[in-house]
């Protein structure tokens, strides 16, 4: 029988790395993993100053993986990478050929968080999300689709372009336990993206199959706003196990929100649920609650629809301090009454089985 890449993750897995205490997989030093007939390849990337100390764990992981059925030879190539390579061209030279949904190699579990209008705080929301879902011990990846307003890589304090050692393969960032690329770090953080639609689904289709997301629990893909090329591209490309609607109680923003469920109802996509946020504000000088964009208009919405209501994320400095500072809530007050709202989501997520 031949081997396969799910074969070969397997026993790296259960490769421990010296320096982090975990295995080699869930460190992020597995890159470019390839099995084509009988033949494994990958790089095992390495910080210089340890590069002696991975010398075992190289010939363990060669050992380990020519003892396979089916594999005949094994390259790993270790080394330290001082200075980054620029990212290669997302721009897609040909015409993407039509395909059905596809698994990522790796990644179990794949959520989208979309939102049906800009300003609501989905972006935010998704940050907290990965990075509450990462402290409960997934093993997370998160996805900066919104290329009109790609904001991931500031709000969990990423900066620098991704390597590609081949000029395919895409190496992603990683802070906070989470996994990150965004087409953010492709370009200046004032720079406009200014494609038409085959380019942008060109560059979502490449994010998504070259980036290097190594073994992953759950991939949470942050989707721009609206119902448009991007969002139809991921239901249709990938195997999308579901999506979170975000939308505060302001009765715009709920028209909005109506139409990206109905999106995702037609791409036969499952709401995994919906999330109130800016649901109240109170005042850190004399804790007097207001609703500032009115109350219970997503829980009345969801009640309707038939889909759970997640959480109601109250709009509190706390937040938008952490997320312009570059750690996110449940990261820098992990202890606090708003990380607990986030903490509260992703122990529901993983026990209802979405991650």
């Amino acid at each position: 029988m031949a081997a396969n890449r799910e074969a070969v993750l397997a026993v790296l897995a259960g490769i421990k790395d010296p320096i982090s205490g975990t295995s080699v997989v869930e460190a992020g030093l597995v890159k470019a993993l390839t099995v084509n007939n009988g033949a494994v390849r990958f790089v095992m990337e390495v910080s210089g100053s340890h590069a002696a100390s991975y010398k075992a764990v190289q010939q363990d992981a060669e050992a380990q993986i020519k003892a396979l059925d089916g594999v005949e030879a094994v390259a790993i190539v270790l080394t330290a990478h001082s200075t980054q390579k620029a990212p290669p061209d997302l721009k897609p030279s040909r015409k993407a050929e039509p395909a059905g949904p596809q698994k990522i190699p790796g990644v179990d579990r794949i959520i989208a968080v979309a939102s049906g209008k800009g300003g609501v705080g989905k972006s935010t929301v998704a940050s907290n999300l990965a990075c509450a879902l990462a402290a409960e011990g997934r093993r997370v990846g998160l996805l900066d689709a919104d290329v009109y307003g790609p904001s991931q890589p500031r709000m969990l304090g990423v900066s620098g372009r991704p390597a590609s050692p081949d000029g395919k393969i895409i190496l992603p960032m990683r802070n906070y336990g989470v996994t990150m690329m965004s087409l953010g770090l492709m370009g200046n953080e004032d720079q406009a993206v200014v494609w038409r639609g085959p380019m942008l689904m060109g560059a979502l289709q490449q994010m998504l199959t070259q980036v290097q997301w190594g073994a992953l629990d759950v991939l949470i893909v942050d989707l721009p706003p609206g119902t448009g090329d991007v969002q139809m591209t991921l239901a249709q490309k990938a195997d999308l196990n579901g999506a979170i609607i975000v939308s505060t109680p302001q009765d715009i923003a709920l028209l909005d929100a109506r139409k990206g469920i109905d999106m995702f109802t037609q791409l036969g996509t499952p709401i995994i649920g919906m999330i109130e946020n800016m649901s109240t504000h109170i005042c850190s000088q004399c804790g007097h609650e207001e609703h500032m964009f009115g109350h219970g208009g997503v829980v009345a919405e969801a009640k309707k629809l038939g889909v759970p209501l997640l959480a109601e994320i109250p709009l509190h400095l706390d937040i938008r301090l952490a997320a312009d500072g570059g750690a996110p809530v449940v990261v820098s007050k992990p202890d606090s009454p708003q990380a607990r709202v986030f903490r509260t989501i992703a122990k529901d997520l993983i026990a209802q089985g979405h991650a």
